[in-house]
């Protein structure tokens, strides 16, 4: 194993399609010591689970599995010099930029940066963070347990499933398990809508005659050693079950794709502020946290519909990263707060800096609060004032509104004491 340095100038904690950009993209933007520091075996992260193809259609202008988009990103960071240590657990981060990790090759370390880069990603919700009622057999797995399972160690969990949540690692599980010959029985949601992406719910679902059911949830689980059924039940507006809508249905497997989460006990670690609605750190347009010089990008700050905007993201948190460290300095700013407006759940990045307005657009992504089937407005305001609008065809829970501020816009921008974005009906 090569010798570590004492000191780096960017460490990235993660190596998934978030961590690999903003490692490349600092070692091009000037830094010289780059190190990424991997819990795993293999660099790439979690798409090295996700077999199935929709990857780097915005990067590469390709329709790729998510290996195949990981690789790229890896082979060109071992090209460049970027350092990386696998199978390395990080225990802690200090708001000072001091890193511990160990491994079973370098025993404890402690390690400096003059910058770091949050991109740990996400991970999924539990049985018990959804209190699921029930005997607790075996059985019942979360989706992306069952992704891994399936597409890298060869197993099956199961021959006969129930699916509870839309989320998109459910679908898409639906879809695999069906091609590997397993049924699914269905896909329960207890959201009146759809959580996952449309296309998703069209090619994995519909096109396997899968059978979704919205406003429903599982009562119970049914079983003692395995599982062998859950009981569906339909529930109202206010996610109470509707007595005399219960359901048997036969299963031995339950997967759960009730949401995700974003993995951020180091961050806490540091010190960094973290956002209640979405889980991650407060940001500014750069990816820098509330603790300067601790940066993060990708589904650490919230979960992105695209591994193209986790991609986008950790390029430009690695590009900011590499000017603090090759300027020497923690600059401070004067920022204009976002905020989220009408039918707008939250908005990222919660800030933005006007002395950076000059160098990049500015991409602002939220989630609407409830879905708007006709054409929507997207706006920026200040106050009354609107700074930059777009047209969309719908707005949805499950799928990411984006608004760029591009040059034209910056001048007000500049000016303004806070910018409110709404989603509205046109």
């Amino acid at each position: 194993m090569k010798k570590l340095k004492s000191i780096y100038d960017v460490i990235v904690i993660g190596s998934g399609p978030g961590g690999l950009a903003a490692a490349i993209a600092a070692k091009k933007g000037g830094a010289d010591d780059v190190l990424v520091l991997e819990r795993d075996i293999e660099l790439g992260g979690i798409l090295l689970q996700c077999i199935h193809n929709g990857f780097g259609v915005e990067t590469f202008k390709e329709d790729l599995p998510g290996p195949t988009y990981a690789q790229r990103f890896a082979d060109e960071a071992k090209a460049i010099g970027v350092e990386y240590l696998l199978d390395t657990m990080v225990l802690d981060v200090t708001p000072d930029r001091r890193v511990f990790v160990t491994s079973s090759r370098s025993g404890l370390v402690e390690l400096q940066a003059r910058a770091i880069i949050m991109a740990m990603g996400c991970r999924e919700r539990t049985r018990a963070q959804i209190r699921l009622p029930g005997p607790r057999p075996a059985g019942v797995y979360t989706a992306g347990t069952a992704q891994r399972w399936v597409n890298v160690e060869g197993y099956m969990p199961g021959k006969r499933f129930v699916i509870l949540g839309s989320g998109d690692i459910g679908m898409i599980m639906a879809r695999r398990l069906t091609l590997e010959g397993a049924k699914v029985e269905r896909v329960l949601e207890v959201m009146p809508y759809l959580t996952g992406l449309s296309r998703n719910y069209v090619q994995c679902l519909l096109d396997f005659d899968i059978p979704l059911h919205l406003s429903h949830t599982v009562k119970r689980i049914i079983g003692k050693n395995r599982v062998e059924a859950v009981e569906s039940v339909a529930v109202d507006e206010r996610w109470q079950p509707i007595p005399g809508t219960e359901e048997i249905i036969p299963c031995d497997t339950l997967l759960l794709s009730v949401g995700l989460i974003p993995e951020n006990e180091l961050s806490l670690k540091a010190g960094v502020a973290l956002d209640p609605v979405t889980g991650g750190p407060y940001v500014d347009d750069g990816f820098q946290t509330s603790v300067p010089g601790i940066y993060a990008a990708g589904n650490v700050v919230h979960v992105y519909d695209l591994v193209d905007w986790v991609t986008q993201a950790g390029m430009t948190a690695g590009k900011r990263a590499a000017q603090q460290v090759t300027n020497h300095e923690l600059r401070i700013t004067n920022y204009v707060p976002t905020q989220a407006g009408e039918n707008v759940r939250y908005v990222v990045p919660h800030k933005v800096n006007p002395e950076t307005l000059t160098e990049d657009t500015v991409m602002l992504q939220m989630r609407v609060t409830r879905p708007l089937e006709q054409p929507v407005r997207v706006e920026v305001r200040d106050g009354e004032t609107v700074i930059a609008r777009k047209n969309e065809r719908y707005a949805r829970p499950g799928e990411m509104v984006n608004l760029t501020l591009r040059g034209r816009d910056y001048d007000a921008v500049r000016q303004a004491a806070k910018l409110t974005v709404h989603v509205v009906p046109r």
